[in-house]
């Protein structure tokens, strides 16, 4: 068995602005730092442009947002800002249509006995745990982990999916999507206060939500206990039949958008957790999502721990 890794060159065209920390060199410092010998041998494919790529987003999101974003890729006067942090440039609708297939196809190789993959990793941008249903939000405009997991179900009769986000700011717009859904679970470790300042502990939607807030300046010690307690735990008794991680790697020390002081090590170590959980839970059947991480050799070097650790589990 292998782990997948999927990228495509379209990621480096989707530009939001000169000094945005959202930038195109952030999935070329990934590709350089898998580009190493001990990496040889990992499956690797280009995210698709997939036929159902739009009937994946609304069902995400609704028709609505999906003519939104469509309709501002369609103007001249680039870079357009939605807000003071999302904006579209003319290359950003296919690099997110990819970004959206890249969890459809990863999604269909860890369902598929005949593949090698047991697990993978996507190092796609935009990023998308902050897209709400309805609302382009924090560099994001397609929520990709949500409709990957809604896919799952669709089209693989995915009962349960687990969704765990380690970024630094906590994944509002997955945990906003599945709310009321008993059968998503979501589990968040995040920096608070901070943007975009939702996940406290008392939000629990339907019971499968489980927020973990950590605090400026926490570092891989409380991060482990606060995964240990609360996280882990929730996830096992969940039993998904599909584990989905939202890998910020911005709780990095080094990170310039927050102040949590985790390393290299944390990363690793919380993806051989999630190894271990998927193997328990669900015949290793794990796919992670870049999100965050925008100091470019803390991201480098992050990324590579993540997936050495998910090559090892496989």
């Amino acid at each position: 068995m292998s782990t997948l890794f999927v990228t495509h060159p379209a990621f480096l065209d989707h530009r939001p602005g000169v000094g945005h920390p959202e930038r195109p060199q952030r999935v070329s410092a990934i590709e350089e730092a898998l580009a190493a010998p001990r990496f040889d041998r990992l499956a690797r494919e280009l995210a698709p442009l997939r036929d159902d790529v739009e009937a994946a987003i609304v069902r995400a999101h609704g028709p609505e947002h999906l003519l939104r974003v469509k309709a501002a890729a369609g103007r001249e006067d680039f870079p357009y800002a939605f807000d003071d942090d999302t904006a579209i440039s003319a290359g950003s609708l296919e690099a997110a249509y990819r970004a959206v297939g890249a969890g459809l196809l990863a999604v269909d190789r860890v369902f598929d006995p005949a593949h090698e993959a047991r697990n993978a990793f996507l190092a796609v941008r935009p990023p998308g745990h902050h897209a709400e249903r309805n609302r382009v939000m924090g560099f994001c405009l397609f929520n990709n982990i949500a409709a990957a997991a809604l896919y799952a179900r669709k089209r693989h009769g995915a009962g349960r999916v687990a969704i765990v986000d380690f970024d630094v700011h906590h994944g509002n717009g997955t945990q906003q999507i599945f709310w009321e859904d008993r059968d998503v679970f979501f589990g968040s470790t995040h920096e608070m206060p901070l943007f975009p300042y939702t996940g406290e502990v008392s939000e629990t939607g339907a019971g499968n939500i489980v927020n973990a807030p950590l605090r400026s300046g926490d570092g891989g010690a409380r991060f482990r206990e606060a995964m240990e307690a609360r996280i882990l735990p929730a996830l096992d008794a969940f039993r998904p039949d599909l584990i989905l991680v939202s890998a910020g790697f911005d709780a990095h020390f080094a990170d310039p958008l927050g102040d949590l002081r985790l390393t290299e090590e944390d990363f690793a170590w919380i993806t051989l957790k999630l190894v271990e959980a998927a193997d328990r839970c669900c015949d290793g059947r794990l796919v992670s999502f870049l999100e965050g991480g925008y100091n470019l050799d803390a991201l480098e070097r992050s990324s590579a721990a993540h997936v050495a650790a998910l090559a090892q589990g496989a």
